[in-house]
Formats: structure tokens, C-alpha cells, sequence
């Protein structure tokens, strides 16, 4: 079959393979090539049966249309161009290049040496050229139809405040679920299995966050180690879901799944990587940006553009400050909103996404595109505030509409439950939403994203099991990880028989859960830790594709399990807990108290009560905001955190509460059964307790 290009009666301004009904228009930018050639290839990738120069250059956009050609077509591009790698320039013309606006990807990527554009081993380096054709081992985009039965399903757009994560990973989550059916288990299709979504609503999650589900290859190194690129964080194909999760060969099982979950009133978050690429430094393979135009978009070294400029610790950055770099990365957002239908984003390592000439500005060109972008700027947006550049940690530092993981709630929490000294402030500040790091610029009391635990680190379980990361398996001698987890074993290090231990690491797991679903903010569950899921004492699970990285459901029956799921009942029956705006100790115009702490002898604590560092036992009455237009209406609730000795407390009397029920009780054998109480009362140790006023 021959093929070539022919004009378009009409203006195509997309990028990439775009199929019209007739016949596909395909797009790719490069500011330096010299001539830009489209490869095709047999369906299942093999063979090239055509090589065609794409006929158009504007703007530094090579196109050409080609009638006859539709979906399933594959395809890939190469690039001629300067080979200078000493001024940025890698072009190699035996390098296959992936298109970055694929909408799918054939394939896995199979390592050879011919996927580098030098010769490796060369005594010149990555300065040297290799003339080896990459094709064969590379993976490939194909055209897509971009038709789906969208019928019934609507955007959810749930306010934050109603806002409830749950972060999970597609294989991890259902690979050894007992209830997903085998053939599905990995999949988008497993996600969304009657069994996984059964398991969410019961437990009460308003959002899922998945892991990377952009395509990405597996890493060279870990492959000949043994291991894999579980988590995900090497995107190569930004507009392209990973092939494994496929348990067939269409995309549109991810809308399917999408479309399951908006079904069931839970919106899907992604997990996307815009700071780096899966092509790493200078000295890693040429794929796909590197071939295409090294210099605009990478962020090279001023000093030597040889290199890249590494800040996030993979050996490359993507330059997102490059208008044409920038206009792709929207473009996959604006994609995977409109097409795919997903309601956010968690952004990887997001401070390098704000910088500019190296350092971080709040007010760069990225969130200032974001922010004014119609459908953009409607979407749950959620920052990593932090890169390994100078400057990289920017907890607090994102503007509106951003929320940010906040790691100064994980750390303090542990240590508060831990029995730290000197705690009591930091814990204090934690249940108010962090307002020292996010108090300012008009942002609300819903930017930090909470959490206990996550996909890097110890789980919850293991925090309370461990007092040591156990990473042998990653193949590193136990040196990659965080050393400073801030948990306890409580007595045994890792699993146990002993009831003694086994107990105070329940209790321990609860009082922690109750913390962040107590805490004004967004609550994020790690997937299994509601059923006691341990990774073995390994804290850095990246590369463990097996039963160290996935969730173990043995723990369905565990009582945690039902804790988890009364509490987040708990913060959903009262909005105090979850306001739109900072409680700062205001007095409303009727003299009601909006939020006021307390000793254990019922008066309010003063300064000489906050620099104690003994103390261990905290109270609080939150109310809602003095600001908030029905706070008259707000009867609020009291919490008493004790993490020392047994204690007596006396409750207070606040805006006209004399009497107080217990509905909370961590150290009860029935935590939640309610109790009308007479004052005073002994909090048991190591516990925690909340009272809401007496009714009837």
C-alpha cells in the first residue's frame, strides 16, 4: 500500500495523530530539526512500511495529512537535525520518536543499546553517534477514534470540603483483592470491579487518586536487577494510559472505568509527572523530547548545555517555562479532562513546575496558565510542594486554587502518638490546618492535603511496627529510603504474635486515623491501610511489582476496618471539621467561641501551658468559623488528644454547652458506643475522645 500527503481543505491546529473521519493529520513540534520524517508500521509494529518527510513547516510545527488513514494506524517520527550535543543538540535520524501527544502506545519498550543516540562505550561518551536503527525495539503511538458512549456521566466537582482521597495503585489495588476476577485483576477494569468500588463507598472515599497511569517504560537498571518500575514515575507518553493496565487493546477501558466511578459519586485523580521524562540525563536513551529537540525541552546547564539540569533527581528537568513545552503539558491536562473525563491532578515533584531561571516563583508562567484557564482552573488541583533542587521545599508556598500534600501533618502526627516531647504546639497547629504554612493570600483552610502515610513510606502499619526501613528487596543494601520515619515497633520489630504488642500498635493506628479525619483540611487514605496493610518494613516500594507493593486484603475482617468507616462517618456528620475557613480563636458578634483550647482542669490554656514540654495531654472546642454566616447555629465538638498517662478532664462550658455526650472513645472496646458522661471523666492513656453536646 502506498501512502502521501495531501492538503487539508481546513485548518488543523492540534498536535499530534489526529483522526478526522477521513483521514488523520499528524503534527509534531520541533524548533531545531532540519526536516522531520513520519514513520508507519505494520499493526503489530514490526515492520515499516512507509517513510515520508512531513510536508508543512509553520511556527515550528511539522505537519501533513494523509487520506485513508484511520485508527489503529502506528506510527512513530525521526528527526534530522544538528548533532551538536556540546550547544543541546542530539538529532539522530536512526532514533524512531515516540510522539509526544500519542493517545496510545504499542508495546514495551525493549532495552538495546540502539536506543541511544550515541554509542555507549564509546570513547568519546554520549558525545559520539550511533547510526543504529532504534525501530525495532521501540514502542510506537496509534491513531485513535476518539468516539465513546459518554451518555449519563457528569463531572462531580465536589467541594473540598466534602472532599475524602483515598490513593491507590492500579495493580496494587487489585492484584490479590480475593473478590476481583483473575483475568481483570492489574487492570483499569479491576479498579473499577463491582468488588473495589463496593469497598470504597462503604468505606466512604470521595476521591481516588491513582498512581501514575500515564505510559511509562521500566527502567533499564531495574530490569536487570530483576525488579520493575511499579509506582510509575517515568512518564514517557503524556496523552497515553499505560498499556498493562489494558486487559485488552482499547483506551477506552480507562473511560470505562472513569465512567464507573462518577457512577458511584467517586471523582478520579491523577498522579501526573510533568517535571522530568523517562530519557533521563544526557546520558540516557533517546526516545522521544531528545530526538525531537533536546534544547527546547529539557532545561539544559548554563554553563555546559551538554548536560542536563537536574532537579528532581531522575538527571533531566522538562523546560515547562518553554511556550511550546508548556502548551503540552495543558494540552494532556485539558486532554485527560475533556476526553477522559477525570476530575484533578496530583503534580510530582510540582516546585519544579514553578521554576523560573532556576528558582521557584509562586507567580510563574505555570500557575499563571493554569489559573486562567477555563477548564483548568475548575479542577481538583493538588501539589508534591517540594523538588530536590536549592529552594525545591515549598510547603505552603503554592498559590489558590492549589492544595498541597503536607508532610509536617505525617511527621507530627507520629511524633505526637509517639510520645515526643514538645509536641503539643505542633500538633495543635495540625488540627487547625497548618495555619502558619497556609494562612495567607486569601487561601482556605482546605489547602492541606493530610495524610498518615503514602505511596513513599511506611505505611500506617508498618509506622507502628518498625523502627527500622527494611528495603533489602529494592537490591540497594538498604540505603535508598528515609531513615527518619518517625514510628515505633511498640515493643517487637515487625509482624508478632504477641496480644500485648499487637494491641498498643491498635490502639496507636486508631488514635493516628482519628487525627486526620478530625483535622480541618483534606484527609488522604493510603490504599490498605484501612485493613492493616504492611509492606514488610519497606519504605520505598518503587520497583516491588509483587506482594511487598501490593495490597494485602487478608485484613478485610480486621475491626480497623469498621473504625475507618465510622470515623469518616464521624467527620461527614460534622462540618466543623471540615471548614472553609481557618479558625483563628475569633469571638463572634454573639460572644460564641469559635475554637478555645483547655488544660485538664477545664480552663483555657495560657502561654506557660504551651511551652511545657512535658505536655502530653491536649483539648480543644472547635466551633465553626466566626465568619461562617450560620456559626449561631454550630453546636460544636470537644477533643481531647492524651498521648501519656490515664488522665482526668474536666469538659467545658462553652457558648452556653453544659452538658457533653461521648461519641469517641480510641480506647473503649466499642470506640463509638455513645455515652452521656458527668464530669469529671478519666481519658484513658494513650487515647483520644470527643464529645459533642447532649441532645434530648
Amino acid at each position: 500500500m502506498s501512502f502521501s500527503f495531501s492538503e487539508l481543505d481546513f485548518l488543523k491546529p492540534e498536535l499530534g495523530a489526529e483522526y478526522t473521519g477521513q483521514g488523520t493529520h499528524f503534527a509534531v513540534f520541533s524548533a531545531h530539526a532540519e526536516q522531520m520524517e513520519l514513520c508507519l508500521f505494520s499493526p503489530d509494529g514490526k515492520e515499516e512500511v512507509a517513510r515520508m518527510a512531513l510536508p508543512k513547516r509553520e511556527g515550528d510545527i511539522w505537519s501533513g495529512y494523509i487520506a485513508g488513514v484511520g485508527p489503529g494506524t502506528v506510527y512513530g517520527y525521526r528527526a534530522h537535525g544538528p548533532y551538536e550535543p556540546k550547544a543541546g543538540h542530539r538529532f539522530n535520524p536512526n532514533k524512531l520518536l515516540l510522539d509526544p501527544y500519542a493517545k496510545q502506545v504499542l508495546g514495551e519498550l525493549k532495552w538495546d543499546d540502539a536506543l541511544y543516540g550515541y554509542t555507549i562505550g564509546a570513547k568519546d561518551d554520549d558525545l559520539s553517534f550511533d547510526d543504529r536503527d532504534s525501530a525495532p525495539y521501540m514502542v510506537k503511538g496509534i491513531v485513535q477514534d476518539p468516539d465513546f458512549d459518554w451518555d449519563g456521566d457528569q463531572a462531580i466537582r465536589r467541594t473540598w470540603t466534602d472532599t475524602i482521597i483515598y490513593e491507590a495503585h492500579v495493580r496494587g489495588m487489585t492484584m490479590t483483592h480475593p473478590d476481583v476476577p483473575d483475568e481483570l485483576r492489574g487492570t483499569f477494569l479491576g479498579m473499577c470491579s463491582e468488588p473495589i468500588i463496593d469497598h470504597l463507598t462503604k468505606l466512604g472515599i470521595s476521591a481516588i487518586e491513582l498512581l501514575p497511569i500515564q505510559h511509562f517504560p521500566n527502567d533499564r537498571y531495574l530490569l536487570e536487577k530483576g525488579l520493575t518500575n511499579y509506582w510509575g514515575y517515568q512518564t514517557l507518553g503524556f496523552f497515553a494510559p499505560q498499556p498493562r493496565y489494558l486487559s485488552g487493546s482499547k483506551i477506552t477501558e480507562f473511560k470505562t472505568m472513569v465512567k464507573a466511578f462518577h457512577a458511584a459519586g467517586i471523582e478520579v485523580i491523577m498522579d501526573v509527572v510533568y517535571n522530568h521524562t523517562a530519557e533521563g540525563s544526557e546520558r540516557g536513551p533517546t526516545l522521544s523530547f531528545r530526538g525531537l529537540d533536546n534544547a527546547s525541552y529539557y532545561i539544559l546547564s548554563p554553563d555546559d548545555p551538554r548536560h542536563t539540569y537536574d532537579t528532581t533527581g531522575t538527571g533531566n528537568t522538562l523546560n515547562v517555562a518553554h511556550p511550546m513545552v508548556m502548551r503540552m503539558v495543558l494540552d494532556s491536562l485539558r486532554y485527560w479532562v475533556g476526553v477522559m473525563h477525570v476530575d484533578g491532578f496530583r503534580f510530582d515533584l510540582a516546585s519544579t513546575l514553578g521554576r523560573q531561571d532556576l528558582d521557584f516563583d509562586r507567580q510563574g508562567i505555570f500557575f499563571g496558565a493554569i489559573r486562567q484557564d477555563p477548564v483548568l482552573s475548575g479542577v481538583k488541583l493538588i501539589a508534591e510542594p517540594w523538588d530536590v533542587g536549592e529552594g525545591g521545599y515549598q510547603v505552603g508556598g503554592f498559590p489558590h486554587p492549589f492544595r498541597e500534600w503536607n508532610d509536617k501533618f505525617r511527621d507530627d502526627t507520629r511524633r505526637f502518638w509517639k510520645g515526643d516531647g514538645g509536641m503539643a504546639p505542633d500538633i495543635a497547629s495540625r488540627l487547625t490546618g497548618s495555619q502558619l504554612q497556609f494562612n495567607h493570600s486569601d487561601r482556605a483552610a482546605t489547602s492541606s492535603v493530610n495524610l498518615l502515610s503514602a505511596h513513599d513510606g511506611f505505611t500506617l502499619m508498618d509506622t507502628v511496627s518498625f523502627n527500622d526501613k527494611h528495603n533489602e528487596a529494592n537490591g540497594e543494601d538498604n540505603r535508598d529510603g528515609h531513615s527518619d520515619n518517625h514510628s515505633d515497633n511498640m515493643g517487637a520489630e515487625g509482624a508478632t504474635d504477641d496480644a500485648g504488642v499487637q494491641d498498643a500498635r491498635a490502639r496507636r493506628r486508631r488514635n493516628m486515623m482519628a487525627t486526620l479525619l478530625l483535622s480541618q483540611g483534606i484527609p488522604m487514605i493510603v490504599a490498605g491501610d484501612e485493613v492493616g496493610n504492611s509492606q514488610g518494613g519497606n519504605n520505598n516500594a518503587y520497583c516491588q511489582d509483587d506482594e511487598i507493593g501490593w495490597v494485602d486484603w487478608s485484613g478485610l475482617d480486621d475491626p480497623f476496618l469498621g473504625f475507618c468507616q465510622k470515623m469518616i462517618a464521624l467527620r461527614k456528620d460534622h462540618p466543623e471539621l471540615r471548614q472553609e475557613r481557618f479558625l483563628t480563636g475569633a469571638v463572634g458578634e454573639d460572644g460564641r467561641t469559635e475554637i478555645a483550647w483547655y488544660r485538664p482542669d477545664g480552663e483555657q490554656m495560657g502561654e506557660e501551658d504551651w511551652n511545657d514540654p512535658e505536655l502530653r495531654l491536649l483539648s480543644v472546642y472547635m466551633s465553626y468559623s466566626a465568619h461562617t454566616p450560620d456559626a449561631d447555629k454550630s453546636a460544636g465538638v470537644f477533643m481531647v488528644l492524651n498521648a501519656g498517662g490515664d488522665c482526668e478532664v474536666r469538659l467545658p462550658h462553652v457558648n452556653g454547652i453544659e452538658e457533653w455526650s461521648r461519641v469517641l472513645a480510641t480506647g473503649a472496646d466499642e470506640p463509638f458506643d455513645k455515652l452521656d458522661i458527668s464530669e469529671p471523666l478519666t481519658v484513658e492513656r494513650e487515647s483520644m475522645a470527643v464529645f459533642v453536646p447532649r441532645s434530648g
